[in-house]
């Protein structure tokens, strides 16, 4: 049975697939032409990497629509089930610092190094950085540790899957949300791990043009980030 409401309980159900995943939200890359979204999850990992060396240990971070009560607008490209729509985002995050330098300082240093990090590194449109002290530490804090990443990678199959897998600064195709490559009527999707020296926007954007070009009758394409790999 078909009700009211089903298309608010279907998002809600994939939302929770993407948290049981850990993926977190799916957040817009670039703007509306550019058919692009990473998870949160994977832009969180690059945000912690460029916070060393702030003087500050991030604790909770969170990305989402800086106003999450816009109306959407006109999507040129589908984007996954549940992706936010493109706009500006705004980052919240906790952290803790020692006392020796103003905590004003600090929140500063590291409200620059995320908002640099979102745009050169990944090619998120960052307008808001909402930072809070969490903690006082009495050492200056060390290099933070980086966790392995589980990429959930795929053989690239077909003619979309190899043109994406041959892009500079892709590491591969991944299965996360399922298959690497989702097809449907006249749009193609496709689901990967970029390489963190590549620029994530720059490589999906390049991923969409090799892939158009790739499949018969130039479908319109949309690109899933799913993790950024930094070399060890």
């Amino acid at each position: 049975m078909t009700t009211a409401d089903s298309p608010r309980r279907a998002e809600g159900w994939t939302a929770a697939v993407r948290q049981r995943l850990g993926l977190g939200r799916l957040l817009p890359l670039g703007g509306p032409a550019d058919g692009s979204w990473i998870a949160e999850r994977a832009a969180a990992a690059v945000l912690r990497d460029a916070s060393s060396g702030s003087g500050a240990v991030l604790g909770v971070l969170r990305i989402d629509s800086a106003d999450a009560d816009a109306p959407p607008g006109p999507a040129p490209v589908p984007g996954p089930p549940g992706a936010l729509p493109h706009g500006p985002l705004r980052i919240e995050a906790g952290f803790s610092a020692t006392a020796g330098r103003p905590l004003t300082a600090t929140a500063d240093t590291l409200r620059e190094a995320l908002l640099s990090a979102a745009a050169r590194r990944l090619g998120l449109a960052v307008d808001e950085v909402d930072l809070r002290v969490t903690d006082l530490l009495e050492e200056e804090p060390g290099p933070a540790a980086v966790p392995p990443v589980d990429l959930h990678a795929a053989e690239p199959e077909g003619a979309a899957g190899k043109a994406a897998a041959g892009v500079p600064g892709v590491v591969a195709l991944t299965r996360v949300l399922g298959s690497p490559v989702q097809t449907g009527s006249g749009h193609v999707r496709v689901e990967l791990a970029t390489a963190g020296e590549h620029r994530a926007l720059d490589v999906a954007r390049e991923v969409r043009g090799a892939v158009a070009a790739a499949v018969e009758g130039g479908p319109t394409v949309s690109v899933l980030v799913t993790a950024v790999v930094e070399e060890k």
